[in-house]
Formats: C-alpha cells, sequence, structure tokens
C-alpha cells in the first residue's frame, strides 16, 4: 500500500488537530521512511520479481526491523514517546504510535504473505490484496478519499499557498501511485532505495501546508 497510508494521516486530523499534517504523514509512512535506509546499508533486502503480485514486481523478502510486529510496536512507541517529550501532548503521542502500527496492518491487508510475524522466524503473513489490480484500487483510493475529505472538512486554506499546496500534494500522490502501479519495473534495487529516500520531501510537503491552513 502507498496512497492508503497517506490517507491515514490526511484522516488523522480529525483525531487531533494539534499535530501537524507534515508530522501525521511522518507516523504514517514511518517504517517506509526507514526501510529505504536499512536496504541502503544491506540490513534488509528486496528483490525485482516481476509478477511477484499483480500490483508491485518486488518481492519483499527480508525486512524484519522495519516491517515486523514487533518492529512496529517498537517504531511507533518510540516515535510518539518523543512527539511527548517534545510537546507534552499524550493524546498526539498515542495517535502517532496508532499511525505507525496502522501501516502494518494496511499492509497486512495488501501484501502477499511476506510479512514476518516476529524477526529470525520464517512465519510470514499477508492477506494479498496485491494480487487484484481492481481490489487494490477500490481500498486504496478509499482510504485515501476518505482521508482527504476528512483533512479538508476539518481544516481550511489561510492564503492561496493552503489552498493549492493541499491539492499539488494530492494530485503529485495520484501521479505517483499511478506510476507505481502501471510503469515499469526498477532496473536495479538500488533506485527503489533512493526514490524512497525521496519521500521526506513529501513529509516537508504536508509541512510547508498545515502552516498555510487552520482548524475550522
Amino acid at each position: 500500500m502507498f496512497i492508503g497510508h497517506f490517507g491515514t494521516a490526511f484522516a488523522a486530523k480529525k483525531i487531533d488537530s494539534r499535530p501537524s499534517l507534515g508530522t501525521l504523514m511522518l507516523a504514517a509512512q514511518f517504517i517506509d521512511l526507514l526501510w529505504p535506509v536499512l536496504l541502503l546499508l544491506g540490513i534488509e533486502k528486496v528483490a525485482i520479481d516481476p509478477g511477484n503480485t499483480t500490483v508491485t514486481p518486488l518481492d519483499f523478502y527480508h525486512y524484519p526491523i522495519s516491517h515486523s510486529p514487533l518492529g512496529v510496536l517498537g517504531w511507533g512507541v518510540l516515535l510518539g514517546f518523543v512527539y511527548y517529550l517534545v510537546r507534552k501532548n499524550w493524546k498526539g503521542s498515542l495517535l502517532l504510535a496508532a499511525l505507525v502500527l496502522s501501516h502494518w496492518v494496511l499492509d497486512l491487508v495488501t501484501h502477499r504473505p511476506d510479512l514476518p510475524l516476529i524477526p529470525g522466524m520464517e512465519v510470514k503473513v499477508g492477506f494479498g490484496l496485491w494480487n487484484s489490480l481492481i481490489g487494490t484500487l477500490l481500498v486504496e483510493l478509499a482510504v485515501f478519499i476518505g482521508g482527504v475529505y476528512l483533512y479538508m472538512k476539518m481544516t481550511r486554506a489561510k492564503n492561496g499557498k493552503g489552498k493549492y499546496a493541499t491539492w499539488g500534494l494530492i494530485l503529485f500522490l495520484v501521479l505517483v501511485y499511478s506510476s507505481n502501479i502501471f510503469g515499469a519495473a526498477p532496473p536495479s534495487v538500488e533506485p527503489i532505495a533512493y526514490v524512497g529516500m525521496l519521500q521526506w520531501l513529501l513529509v516537508l510537503w504536508g509541512y510547508w501546508i498545515d502552516g498555510n491552513r487552520e482548524v475550522r
């Protein structure tokens, strides 16, 4: 799942308006922001395998630190704790931790059985929604559109930047998502990691948007 994770970040603003959209996006995508670093360091592994599923040509065969339930729980607790130290907002801290965990839950729905249940063990899980293109599109777009709707209902633009930056991000995410699904397989593993690192720019985009919007 890709665009659906951003949908949860948008929706989370409805639960607690104090965290910035950038912070919510950071939490919702945290383990996918961590994964490219571990990939470049050779700690986690992925292979290009066209036909692995209908939606993605990638075989995520080793990522226990970033994508096991135990690892995700640890990252969620860590992020929530750091946020509390800075903002002293328990509700926001719990929300961020829940967003980190929500990433694994949504991945569980979409991935084939490649998510390690426990690091160091061969047991892997995944419901395999990625084997259905139509099913994937319906679920991911529903989560994304629902999240954007809640965010728009919760906030309003203070100026032109708040309006156009928001719609620009929405359009950009849809274009990237379309490219991921309908584009060609990447030529090698290394570019996957570098492109994944660019997601930090989306987090910054979220901060920029929220700085130019206000709660209704």
